[in-house]
């Protein structure tokens, strides 16, 4: 993977991850560098269920496949907030 691989990861992975983190109510006390995997994960994750729906690659916005890639990234700051805090209180 070249160099503006890695970064062009990093950079959808922040918008993911923060559209994910806005999503989900309340405060999540997890740190960046978390936010930032779970939106990398949530993006190709994403990628991959919106093909196996045929709708990874529409004309214009993918907007569907953006939806999904959201909606996953909210749902691992979820799972990731609760799990952190545990760690943290104990």
């Amino acid at each position: 993977m070249a160099v503006s691989g890695i970064i062009s990861a990093l950079i959808i992975g922040l918008v993911i991850g923060a559209l994910g983190r806005l999503v989900v109510p309340g405060k999540q006390r997890i740190p960046i560098w978390l936010t930032i995997l779970i939106g990398i994960a949530a993006a190709m994750l994403g990628t991959v269920v919106a093909n196996a729906l045929g709708v990874g690659d529409t004309r214009g916005i993918d907007w569907i496949e953006l939806l999904i890639q959201v909606g996953l990234a909210a749902v691992g700051v979820s799972i990731a907030a609760g799990a952190w805090g545990r760690k943290s209180v104990g």
